[in-house]
């Protein structure tokens, strides 16, 4: 039994997502093969928040075994690969692997709530994580997370994120300001807030930083979207046609700006009954299908109405942390799955397609030009 056999044989791992087998991505290092046959190596994926990540070690361990090995081992790390995006100099933001927008055309549909509840199921399966209430008029993260204290502000005026339940690093600007009083500030005030908040947050090393956008396509938005290198985006809406529009909008800002769409969420989709466990659709069905489909984007997940998530948020515990058996818990779960399933074929895609293009102009074939 060789290397080569080894490497051979693991080639049928594939990458439902990527359509590439282990080997050729690279995700098969540090093989070795001991002198009592055993096997050891290291599968370094694409995100530590991989769902399939378990069916991996399994089917790689089993091929390694089914060539004689005495004993297998395959240890599972992460390299999340970037989407290719200009680094600001002197930002925080450049130890942050991903970036990614929850956004809403319109307020009320549940945005902040879905943020955090992606939030800790993606650090649930181990994923480092953060959030950045951008929304400066409205902030509800200090409220969804239960935090009480300010964030350690330092002499360069730079400031470090509050760590929160579920390991959760959360900046917000009701950490600011008085939750009785008003933020009234023209937009030009408010823009310079989010630049501090990008680049003067010492945010560490995270795999994923959440952005909690306000609601609407106004200055805030513009900021965002041309100060964050976004990853991409997940755009919040409820089943009724007043959000369905103001859905489409969102969808429509960051396709102008260029930032991909990872999917759509649909919020308050059914009630279950307490008594019969039936799915009654309080609000007309299909909202979520018929914008997925028009703007050919997937429905990454149908979040149904509990009593208790919405309660457990004024309590201070996302719904994932407080009660990870219910429905919704399960559904958030998904959806995170999902999204960072998207984000990782995105950074392939971009670093692909980035690779292909090696000449300068004096190299390119005749042909070509």
């Amino acid at each position: 039994m060789t290397e080569e056999q080894i490497l051979k044989a693991l080639e049928a791992v594939m990458d439902p997502d990527l359509n590439r087998n282990i080997v050729e991505l690279g995700f098969v290092q540090n093989l070795v093969i001991g002198e009592d046959n055993s096997v050891s190596m290291e599968l370094v994926l694409t995100t530590p928040a991989c769902p399939i990540r378990d069916r991996f070690k399994e089917q790689c361990e089993r091929i390694i075994l089914a060539l004689g090995a005495s004993s297998a081992e395959v240890t599972l790390s992460a390299k999340a690969g970037r989407v290719s995006m200009p680094e600001v100099s002197e930002s925080f933001l450049n130890d942050v692997t991903h970036i990614v927008a929850v956004a809403s055309g319109k307020g009320g549909v549940g945005k902040s709530t879905v943020t955090a509840n992606l939030a800790v199921a993606l650090s649930l399966s181990g994923a480092r994580v953060g959030i950045l209430d951008a929304d400066i008029y409205g902030p509800s993260m200090g409220v969804m997370f239960g935090i009480d204290q300010a964030p350690a502000v330092y002499e360069d005026k730079t400031i470090s994120p509050v760590l929160a339940r579920g390991g959760i690093s959360i900046v917000s600007m009701s950490m600011f300001s008085d939750s009785d009083r008003a933020t009234i500030w023209r937009g030009p005030m408010a823009s310079q807030m989010i630049k501090n908040f990008l680049h003067r947050v010492r945010w560490g090393t995270l795999d994923y930083l959440l952005v909690d956008f306000p609601p609407g396509t106004g200055d805030i938005q513009l900021t965002l979207t041309q100060e964050c290198p976004l990853s991409g985006a997940v755009v919040v809406t409820t089943p009724q046609e007043v959000a369905l529009a103001d859905c489409r909008k969102g969808l429509s800002m960051f396709d102008s700006v260029g930032v991909p769409v990872l999917g759509v969420v649909e919020n308050m989709s059914y009630f279950i009954c307490d008594k019969c466990q039936k799915e009654h659709y309080i609000f007309p069905q299909g909202g979520g299908e018929r914008i997925s489909k028009t703007f050919g984007v997937p429905l990454l997940g149908k979040i149904p109405m509990e009593a208790a998530l919405a309660s457990c948020g004024d309590q201070g515990i996302p719904g994932v942390l407080y009660n990870p058996n219910s429905v919704s818990a399960e559904v958030f779960t998904q959806v995170a799955s999902e999204a960072v399933r998207k984000i990782s074929v995105f950074a392939a895609m971009a670093s692909e397609s980035l690779s292909t293009f090696r000449y300068t102009f004096e190299e390119l074939p005749e042909e070509s030009l």
